[in-house]
């Protein structure tokens, strides 16, 4: 069974890579993921969180950059920022519990700004 480090590791991996269904794969089938858009709850309503997110990243100069990785057993939180061609992800947080090898539970923060 994958330990929390390395589920992060994948899904960190995927993410820069776009991969759409290799992210999706990290969570469990009941995951929740907790936006200010509201809770999705499993793999099928998260796509959508990615595919948007994904269509800015996919846009040329595209960037991210790592503030903090904490992980300590099955949590895990990243503090990071990023500027696509079109938005500025200004300070931007994720927290996860990640247990039997999957994530469980995602909290997405950010206070992002559009950039037109």
């Amino acid at each position: 069974m994958r330990s929390t480090a390395e589920v992060l590791a994948h899904h960190l991996k995927c993410f820069a890579a776009r991969d759409l269904d290799g992210i999706l794969a990290d969570y469990s089938v009941d995951a929740l993921f907790l936006s200010v858009e509201g809770a999705l709850r499993g793999p099928d309503a998260i796509r959508a969180v990615f595919e948007k997110v994904f269509s800015q990243f996919a846009k040329p100069g595209a960037s991210v950059a790592s503030k903090l990785r904490l992980v300590e057993g099955d949590y895990a939180h990243l503090v990071w920022s990023a500027e696509t061609a079109d938005i500025s992800y200004e300070l931007a947080s994720d927290t996860f519990v990640i247990r039997n090898g999957s994530i469980q539970m995602q909290a997405f923060t950010a206070k992002v700004r559009p950039k037109h």
